[in-house]
């Protein structure tokens, strides 16, 4: 009863039980349980009492039923927003739980300390404790915490900018807690999920959510849930832009506050009485709302950074640039304090994604105050964090930083994209100006991208099918800046979000004057990618070459799902050819194992070289790995992680992945696509290549020939990938079509 919110039949049925039970491990349980229900209810005084009796039982004797008395006056400090006494409670009983061998008291613990972390915008944290609970509870067959587990992780996910993953874990716990039975967590997880269509703009989707949510909680009679769940329908009313229906809500949700004393409660009606105050365009109600939001000090980072932006479109939409512009900056700093306080990197880089909507629309007022360098740096502020940070560039654009001066050190021009819910831009840098050309929304170019992958993938050559879609891409996101390109001069590209899973080489520049046939962009120009201006700006040059390679690869397959390559042997020999013998070291077949690779030193190569499958993680970028030789029995002893990769520095002018989605399948907002190919620049290599998808072995030899060739030659990285693919796709067999020369493509850091 209690697990499904039936606080007041819980109660009823237990007090059925004689008021004096004889076997003190169940009186201190009875009490317990009444506490647990009572504090759940509300009703602390009385909560507190039974805690106190059961209390009373353990001064004599320590019963296993004792443990049951932190966690229940956990809830309680929970109950009242007291986070740091609530974790000093649950942490008593993990420890309770391990002496006595109570594993269930650990486990309700570890879920508890998860859903503080939660409360508190520790999300990382939360991903940690949630993670032991589900093990846990899995080998206990604890069905009831296994679906809390889950959903814990599907909001840790969600804070951290996930929301595909979050989906897919909120909808398990809540068909879990359907199953059992359980309606109060149901209704949470139900609530949750319309959270992610919230965040998606999914207006309708997330009202409907959350009135389904409303009812159970009614039907359980849970005061706190139906706080809670009429306080999101008035967010949604506000983000349909009905101030009036929210304030219908709000003063529900500000009585049940009052009347329930909760203080989180309060501080999120009054966070979303801000906004609506905002949206009405009552200025100066708004502002006197958000300094109560800001100087509360219990209100969370998330409700200050929301609030102040809806202060900042404020100002904007009434003409105030000044204080338009402070806002954001206000707003932009509450975040980014919050994500100092993430403990991991592969945490940062999806947390970015809660500043997308902040990021978009300071970028779009600064644009339409015509201050477009400050735009430029603002974007890419957003996009610096993680990578930037971890090769040991600044982390932020800086004030200092000249556009046309990162131009001039690439000797190349850049094309920066920025792709926005509103508008687009591209930004296009040369050593004599920045130039600004708006682009359509991101949801009218990601289906575009969409199409045009699958495309590539198929059959077909896309210029021999006339595909609009690749001619349709060049024009949008090309010709703008055509003026501005010299004829196969290098050009870098600083993709966003969808355009990180582009190919630019393939794009189809028409038949024109200018050009007596279609055909492919590579043709016209030598690209490579690159995350970010303030990257560029302070990265050190690449040490001279010292000529050497490490060449891993030709694995021994450590089962079906990774069969044998038949033509690795023969890439790995034409690699080999163009290095000395005693400048190379080769781990082949049963000597190609991940320790092999780390413990070679890599950091003394120049060129670093994998022959081999690869996979990428759709959920969690770092477990992308590279599959070599088994190197002991341990079920992933094959599999070079990207984490392991980042955690060993190198210093090569290239790294090649020569396998299956070596650059990731993942684009965070701001940080590009996510995968090996990122692990490699984060370890110190100035240039890696990856696959966007995966390729043909036969006619990947043949290329990473040709590549290594142009090296020995003495061409630049760039220059020689850009060759061996032209020689390819003018070749006159199928290695002309982009599907055999495209997937691979080059990221620098220069």
């Amino acid at each position: 009863m209690i697990w499904r919110g039936m606080y007041g039949e819980a109660l009823l049925t237990l007090s059925a039980q004689v008021s004096t039970l004889r076997d003190p491990e169940e009186a201190i349980h009875k009490n317990a349980l009444e506490g647990v229900a009572l504090a759940r209810m509300r009703d602390f005084d009385r909560a507190n009492q039974k805690f106190a009796d059961a209390e009373s039982i353990c001064l004599k004797t320590v019963y296993t039923a004792c443990g049951e008395i932190p966690m229940g006056r956990g809830v309680i400090a929970l109950e009242h927003g007291q986070f740091d006494e609530a974790r000093g409670f649950f942490e008593q009983c993990i420890d309770f739980g391990r002496l006595h061998h109570e594993r269930s008291l650990e486990l309700a613990a570890l879920l508890n300390l998860g859903f503080i972390s939660l409360q508190i915008n520790h999300y990382d944290e939360a991903v940690d404790w949630s993670k032991l609970a589900y093990q846990v509870g899995e080998e206990l067959g604890e069905e009831n915490q296994v679906q809390g587990a889950l959903g814990n992780l599907g909001a840790a996910y969600f804070g951290l900018g996930d929301p595909e993953r979050a989906l897919q874990l909120f909808s398990e716990a809540e068909h879990r807690a359907a199953d059992i039975g359980n309606m109060r967590d149901q209704l949470k997880w139900l609530t949750t999920i319309g959270y992610v269509h919230m965040d998606a703009g999914q207006l309708l989707f997330a009202k409907n959510s959350y009135e389904q949510s409303l009812q159970l909680a009614r039907d359980i009679d849970s005061k706190e849930d139906i706080a809670d769940i009429t306080a999101d329908l008035a967010q949604v009313s506000v983000a349909l832009g009905k101030p009036d229906e929210a304030d219908v809500y709000l003063k529900r949700v500000i009585g049940m506050a009052q009347q329930s004393g909760s203080r989180p409660d309060m501080i999120d009606a009054v966070a979303i009485q801000m906004q609506a105050a905002a949206l009405r365009g009552d200025i100066a109600g708004a502002r006197q709302l958000l300094s109560d939001v800001e100087a509360d000090p219990e209100s969370i980072a998330s409700k200050k950074w929301t609030s102040e932006l809806a202060m900042a479109r404020a100002y904007e939409s009434h003409g105030e640039a000044a204080a338009a512009q402070n806002e954001y900056i206000t707003a932009l700093t509450t975040f980014e304090n919050a994500r100092a306080q993430l403990k991991h990197e592969e945490s940062q880089l999806p947390f970015v994604a809660n500043a997308a909507r902040i990021y978009d629309d300071y970028i779009h007022f600064l644009v339409q105050q015509g201050k477009i360098e400050d735009a430029l740096l603002a974007a890419d502020q957003s996009r610096a964090r993680t990578l930037s940070e971890g090769l040991g560039a600044t982390g932020r654009a800086s004030v200092t930083l000249s556009p046309r001066a990162v131009a001039r050190k690439a000797n190349a021009t850049l094309l920066f994209y920025w792709l926005g819910q509103k508008q687009s831009y591209l930004w296009v840098i040369t050593q004599e100006k920045v130039s600004l050309f708006p682009l359509p929304s991101q949801a009218e170019i990601a289906p575009l991208i969409e199409r045009y992958s699958k495309a590539l993938l198929g059959p077909e050559d896309p210029i021999e099918a006339d595909n609009r879609d690749g001619r349709a891409l060049y024009a949008t996101l090309i010709a703008p800046a055509s003026k501005l390109l010299r004829a196969n001069a290098p050009v870098m590209i600083l993709a966003d979000g969808p355009l990180s899973k582009l190919n630019f080489e393939t794009l189809i520049v028409p038949q024109s004057e200018a050009a007596t046939r279609a055909h492919y962009w590579i043709e016209d120009a030598m690209l490579v990618s690159t995350p970010s201006l303030a990257m560029l700006a302070s990265a050190r040059p690449a040490p001279a070459s010292r000529g050497n390679l490490l060449l891993v690869g030709d694995a021994v397959s450590p089962g079906p799902n990774y069969p044998q390559l038949p033509y690795a042997s023969v890439e790995m020999q034409q690699i080999e050819k163009h290095f000395a013998a005693r400048d190379q070291i080769v781990f082949a077949r049963d000597k190609a194992t991940p320790p092999a690779y780390l413990g070679s030193n890599p950091e003394q190569y120049a060129y670093i070289h994998f022959v081999s499958h690869g996979i990428a993680s759709q959920t969690d970028p770092l477990d992308s790995a590279i599959i070599l030789s088994r190197s002991s029995t341990a079920e992933d002893s094959f599999k070079l992680y990207g984490r392991e990769i980042m955690q060993h520095s190198i210093d090569a002018q290239l790294v090649t992945i020569s396998a299956c989605y070596g650059n990731g399948t993942r684009a965070y907002v701001g940080e590009g696509l996510v995968g090996l190919s990122w692990a490699f620049l984060y370890a110190g290599a100035h240039n890696a290549i990856g696959a966007l998808w995966e390729a043909s072995d036969r006619s990947t030899a043949e290329l990473m020939g040709t590549l290594y060739q142009g090296l020995e030659s003495g061409e630049a990285p760039g220059v020689a990938l850009r060759q061996a693919k032209l020689t390819l796709l003018h070749s006159r067999g199928n290695y002309r079509k982009p599907l055999y020369w495209a997937p691979f493509q080059m990221y620098t850091r220069l």
